[in-house]
């Protein structure tokens, strides 16, 4: 059935996919793949709270499950709550203190909470973990060309 629904978001039918992933919870509610992908699907169709409880539910079978924390985290940067969104990175860290996409999405909730400086360093350290990680790349020019700004700006204002 989890193939099935993952047929159904190829197709972009997002309804159905979710329909089987509840027949699946029905029958499996600790199903871990199941819940993440649910909540998965939710948050790509915009409904970023149910995301956000499914991925609770994940976390409450596999409490280090760092797909339902990276997942969750997302969710919770799109509602613009950056520092529950960092805690979720932060939950990742602590497990695997190389993983690149936690540090990368830090770097994402830093930099739209002000903190350019910091935001930088996490792109930085994302990239030295995997170079072609282009989320961390782009970030990273984007972080330099408004600390830039920021400093000419400066700069002329004095």
């Amino acid at each position: 059935m989890l193939a099935e629904a993952y047929e159904c978001i190829e197709d972009g039918d997002f309804h159905d996919a979710l329909s089987l992933y509840d027949l699946v919870l029905k029958h499996e509610p600790s199903n871990i793949s199941a819940l993440i992908d649910k909540g998965v699907t939710l948050q790509n169709m915009g409904k970023l709270k149910l995301a956000i409880r499914s991925y609770n539910k994940a976390l409450l079978v596999s409490p280090q499950n760092i797909d339902a924390l990276l997942n969750k985290g997302t969710a919770l940067h799109s509602s613009q709550n950056y520092t529950k969104a960092m805690e979720c990175y932060d939950a990742v860290l602590k497990i695997d203190k190389k993983c690149a996409m936690a540090l990368a999405y830090k770097g994402l909730s830093l930099g739209e909470s002000g903190k350019l400086q910091d935001a930088l360093k996490h792109f930085k350290k994302a990239l030295s973990i995997d170079k072609e990680f282009d989320l961390a790349s782009i970030s990273k020019d984007i972080a330099q060309d408004l600390l830039k700004s920021i400093n000419d700006t400066k700069i002329k204002t004095q």
